[in-house]
């Protein structure tokens, strides 16, 4: 079963780094790289679930979290222009999206598994994508949620402005959260190809 195990794990742990080390690069007013190489986890969980079931999936994840884990550890002792480059407020704000996005993803998926091929992914991807996103930028940024580290100094996220340039006025953070979200939303149909040919791959030849 290791052999198995083991494969989703490397690739979730590529992710996990590259995007935390892509973060630090924007792309664009909205994003950052990480945005772009972040939601293929939910790839690598979907097909570890697909093909062992949800519980070498939730193995995969918590190696994922653990993997964050160590990424924040590393980057709150690397001094940026403005400070650590993980925050502490970010770092909890990231760990908890995280794991709870993923395991609500694995739940789904596994509730949905005996559908259509595409359904389980999909809506798995979507509703784990919007609650990772919510989690973090809300638990990371949100004034009113100060309290999980009173220390960190999050007014820059909380500057008042058009919504994504054009939209009602809020804070910053949530422009912040809506492009990360719509991005993730586009990559989940995306990565129903990559799926797709995995699963026709992968998946035991009949006679």
């Amino acid at each position: 079963m290791m052999k198995h195990f083991l494969p989703g794990v490397l690739a979730m742990a590529i992710i996990v780094v590259a995007s935390n080390i892509l973060v630090q690069f924007l792309l664009g007013d909205w994003l950052t790289w990480g945005a772009v190489t972040y939601p293929f986890a939910f790839l690598v969980t979907d097909l570890m679930n697909r093909f062992y079931g949800p519980r070498q999936a939730r193995r995969v994840v918590l190696a994922g979290f653990v993997t964050g884990v160590l990424c924040s550890l590393i980057g709150s002792q690397i001094e940026g222009q403005f400070g650590p480059l993980v925050s502490v407020r970010v770092a909890i704000g990231s760990g908890s999206a995280f794991l709870l996005a993923q395991m609500v993803d694995v739940a789904i998926f596994d509730r949905l598994r005996s559908g259509s091929w595409w359904r389980a992914p999909l809506v798995s991807s979507l509703i784990g994508s919007c609650l990772d996103s919510t989690i973090f930028f809300s638990m990371a940024f949100a004034t009113q949620l100060a309290f999980i580290w009173p220390a960190d100094d999050v007014s820059w996220a909380n500057e008042t402005l058009p919504v994504l340039g054009v939209g009602p006025m809020a804070p910053l953070w949530v422009s912040l959260a809506i492009a990360d979200s719509s991005l993730k939303f586009a990559l989940s149909l995306i990565a129903l190809l990559p799926f797709k040919a995995a699963v026709t791959k992968l998946s035991p030849k009949t006679a």
